[in-house]
């Protein structure tokens, strides 16, 4: 008998969904037993319901080519097969809140790729090597749903991994000013070139919401808890813009930054290469053993060399220089749709379980 957690998998049949399912296949805690989708997905095993739209360069996993599609609409059935849920429907905002704090309510944790509750004040929106103190929201969240084991924790958007996780390691030399622009693949959006064959050998100079999400989000995560609610910091600021550009997996971001300390070249990269968070100390699972890495050559950190560092976990950092405008610039990249997406998802979800809030139903 499997002494694994039992995983579903919301939104299974989309892309996140599928990296999901490649990145869970042999994990040692957890094991996904239940797939949902939409309701035209559903009766059918995974394989017909996913057909010829597996997006991932691993084949399909034999274990779950088989298991039948549950409506995700069917939101007591589901819950009723499974320890906890990883959430990456594709609905509206408003739909995502409403079926995320359903699953919830029947005991049920989620742990979302979603952008609809990184703002809910008791919603923990944590990367586990920044902030996994948030976490200890989720009691206040449980009051307020009425649940004794069912809550959403959140991971942030795939566009800050690449500077985020940096500007947090040179904290003590207290960053007040970024200005930042990533560009961003194709994958984020959820396409492969096959299906939007107009981005070869094109950009696109708008990402819809994302410049928001890259200049707030940060500050979510940098921020405190304060009376059952998660406080966002007041610094830095940031100012971003966000490209499309034809990459399928790795977004690149071109960040410069103001210190109010004066600081070395070396001193920064000593905290880069020396940056450790929980997952680290605990060795869970899918935790990079390095989290960021300082590439020294002029022409690093490249998409088709980096992005998959550390099984697409870890953050390349490369090209830090000092400016003429503000202090230091740098270039950061991280593979969005597994540290950006599922990958963060299921390391927040490794992380819940060391710290108590994922058991076995």
């Amino acid at each position: 008998m499997s002494e694994k957690l039992k995983v579903g998998i919301l939104g299974a049949t989309g892309m996140v969904g599928q990296r999901f399912i490649s990145l869970l296949e042999n994990h040692p805690w957890f094991e996904v037993v239940t797939v949902a989708a939409s309701p035209r997905s559903a009766g059918k095993t995974y394989e017909e319901a996913v057909g010829g739209r597996w997006k991932m360069d691993t084949p399909m996993p034999e274990a779950v080519k088989k298991l039948v599609v549950m409506n995700v609409n069917e939101v007591e059935r589901v819950a009723s097969t499974v320890d906890f849920v990883f959430s990456a429907v594709d609905m509206s905002k408003d739909e995502i809140r409403a079926i995320e704090e359903a699953y919830a309510k029947t005991e049920t944790p989620v742990v979302s790729n979603n952008s609809a509750h990184r703002w809910t004040p008791d919603v923990p929106m944590v990367v586990p090597e920044i902030n996994p103190e948030h976490f200890d929201v989720i009691e206040f969240q449980k009051k307020r749903l009425g649940t004794t084991r069912g809550f959403i924790a959140v991971k942030p958007n795939c566009s800050i991994q690449s500077y985020a996780p940096v500007l947090t390691a040179w904290k003590e030399f207290e960053p007040y000013e970024v200005v930042a622009t990533t560009y961003q693949a194709i994958s984020g959006a959820g396409k492969t070139f096959k299906d939007w064959p107009e981005m070869d050998g094109n950009i696109i100079p708008y990402i819809g919401g994302e410049e928001e999400k890259s200049e707030q989000e940060p500050l979510r995560i940098w921020g405190h808890i304060e009376d059952g609610v998660i406080v966002k910091a007041k610094e830095p600021v940031i100012t971003c813009q966000c490209i499309r550009v034809p990459v399928l997996n790795g977004h690149t971001a071109a960040v410069f930054v103001k210190f109010r300390k004066k600081v070395t070249k070396e001193q920064l990269i000593e905290k880069l290469v020396n940056y450790k968070g929980l997952p680290q100390e605990l060795a869970l699972p899918s935790a990079p053993k390095q989290f960021i890495q300082y590439l020294e050559e002029d022409d690093r950190p490249q998409v088709r060399l980096d992005v998959d560092y550390e099984r697409g976990m870890g953050v390349s950092v490369g090209r830090l220089r000092e400016d003429t405008v503000y202090d230091w610039k740098f270039v950061g990249l991280s593979h969005n749709t597994v540290r950006g997406a599922a990958g963060g998802a299921v390391l927040c979800a490794e992380t819940l379980k060391a710290k108590g809030y994922i058991t076995a139903k």
